[in-house]
């Protein structure tokens, strides 16, 4: 079983919302564009994973790591291969 202060589980938690988002607006609504900002979706799941880490608090310090970890490394992914900057 998994600790809950654990690297592991915090690029699991990390990814969820990031993952959640890319399926829905990448492949279920195609071409949706919320406010005339394509990159809305994404920033939103990027601040749930902030709330996240705001309510695991410091004592697990290893998964918000994690999380921010997954966080850094999807917006990255969306940055340079999604959005095409």
């Amino acid at each position: 079983m998994l600790k809950k202060n654990n690297l592991f589980l915090g690029i699991v938690l990390g990814a969820i919302f990031p993952a959640l988002s890319w399926l829905l607006f990448g492949y279920l609504y195609k071409g949706v564009v919320i406010m005339h900002k394509p990159a809305v979706p994404y920033l939103v799941a990027i601040a749930l994973n902030l709330a996240i880490m705001k309510f695991i608090g410091q004592q697990q310090n290893k998964t918000a790591q994690g999380i921010m970890l997954s966080t850094f490394a999807f917006m990255i992914f969306m940055f340079l291969f999604v959005l095409k900057f």
